[in-house]
């Protein structure tokens, strides 16, 4: 049997993609990256907003018609399901077979009465994992769900409250893809300071990363979505005295103005998010901050609007992601009176892009002359430069630096760059030998 697979959503749900991708293969399913060869195909949904709802139903609605053809069965997993799957059912009768975030220990059980055939039982497990995301990175969870319960946000509803992985297991696994030859490692989970809380009484984000550092093999490591109220001096200690963590803290703020953070049931004031901007930028001056905003937020007036504005402006976030507010069901913002007009929500996400491209255009010429270590990961189409990363850039989600090609590197390798020129949201560089 023939399987292919498709990821939507974040980074999150693509780890546990790899766990289902791990699990059909040890059953001695085939892989394939080509719907037209597959026999089975899993397409793995986000719920999270409006957004990735629309791009869950129009791909199962795509991949359907592959129905027609050589595709036997199709599978559907995911937060989606988790939200809406009587729905589909009754909407998209093309597919064989849901299978919610609840149900994901029964999905082998489910998967063998799909087709009446291999007896094996197995559950999805991290150690079974086949990595997406090329030979050298991988992303590393060490939390499911989240207790935050913002007014805006579905995730405590659809996938649980937050449950921190056993300590010593995401050792094992790490280890275990160092082995493999991941030299990055990316930390995520829905908010990663609170790793450990529940488990332990405390955080344990900032042990976890020391001894993470420890691993033979592992270059770089990351983690993102960590909230501003759980930055303890101890995480920024260990960012800044590292020499593997790289110096860079997501921060997802969502907003500046004190009325809006208190409506959206977030922990962080004003005050306390631009004195941590200030803390982190003096303790660790070549630091690269990351948030992402909402905009349009239920009640949020001009005035409201202008502080974040102005905010955005004055304290010059290296990367800065806007959206536009999606009200979810269920969440208690959806009902919350003065829900914001649509085209005010889109004209206010663009003013803030807009005001953030000038801020990065003007980040990124400061860098010109500067060196830096970069991961080659590819090469243009034209074989004239290769496309690289370094410790300030987010794999598939921030910029990435073009590196003059040099036919004595290639992919994989870590090179010394020299930035000699700037795009929008990109560098150009040459190799310094």
């Amino acid at each position: 049997m023939k399987i292919g697979f498709i990821s939507l959503g974040c980074s999150k749900n693509l780890v546990v993609t790899e766990e289902m991708i791990g699990l059909f293969k040890k059953n001695n399913y085939e892989i394939v990256n080509d719907v037209n060869e597959a026999d089975m195909l899993l397409i793995n949904t986000c719920g999270f907003i409006e957004s990735a709802k629309d791009e869950g139903i129009q791909t199962i609605l795509e991949y359907a018609d592959y129905k027609q053809n050589n595709l036997k069965y199709l599978i559907v997993t995911g937060c989606l399901v988790e939200r809406y799957e009587e729905e589909l059912r009754k909407e998209i009768p093309e597919v064989d077979l849901f299978v919610s975030i609840k149900d994901y220990d029964k999905l082998w059980e489910k998967v063998t009465s799909l087709v009446e055939k291999n007896k094996y039982m197995g559950e999805l497990d991290y150690f079974d994992r086949v990595i997406t995301t090329g030979d050298t990175m991988a992303y590393l969870k060490i939390a499911e769900g989240c207790s935050n319960y913002c007014t805006y946000c579905a995730i405590p509803y659809i996938q649980g409250k937050y449950v921190s992985r056993k300590y010593e297991d995401i050792i094992k696994e790490a280890k275990m893809l160092a082995k493999k030859g991941i030299k990055e490692l990316v930390v995520i989970a829905q908010d990663t300071t609170k790793y450990g809380i529940d488990l332990y009484g405390k955080s344990r984000l900032a042990e976890l990363l020391k001894d993470l550092e420890n691993i033979e093999g592992i270059k770089w490591i990351r983690f993102l979505y960590s909230y501003p109220e759980t930055i303890t001096d101890e995480l920024i200690e260990v960012v800044k005295n590292s020499h593997k963590i790289c110096h860079y803290f997501d921060l997802p703020i969502q907003h500046i103005s004190d009325d809006i953070l208190k409506k959206m049931n977030r922990k962080s004031d004003g005050n306390s998010i631009r004195n941590l901007l200030k803390k982190l930028r003096e303790e660790i001056p070549d630091v690269i901050l990351r948030t992402s905003l909402i905009v349009g937020f239920p009640g949020e007036t001009e005035e409201q609007f202008n502080e974040l504005a102005l905010f955005v402006k004055e304290s010059k976030f290296d990367r800065l992601g806007a959206f536009a507010y999606s009200a979810e069901d269920g969440t208690p913002a959806a009902k919350f009176e003065n829900q914001v007009d649509g085209d005010i929500k889109d004209k206010r996400r663009n003013k803030i892009m807009e005001i953030q491209q000038k801020v990065s255009n003007s980040l990124l010429k400061e860098r010109i002359g500067k060196e830096y270590e970069c991961l080659i990961e590819n090469v243009t189409d034209d074989g004239k430069y290769f496309i690289g990363r370094s410790y300030m850039d987010v794999p598939s989600e921030d910029g990435v630096i073009f590196i003059k090609y040099n036919s004595r590197y290639m992919i994989n390798d870590f090179v010394n760059v020299k930035v000699i020129s700037s795009l929008d949201y990109d560098l150009i560089g040459e190799i310094k030998e």
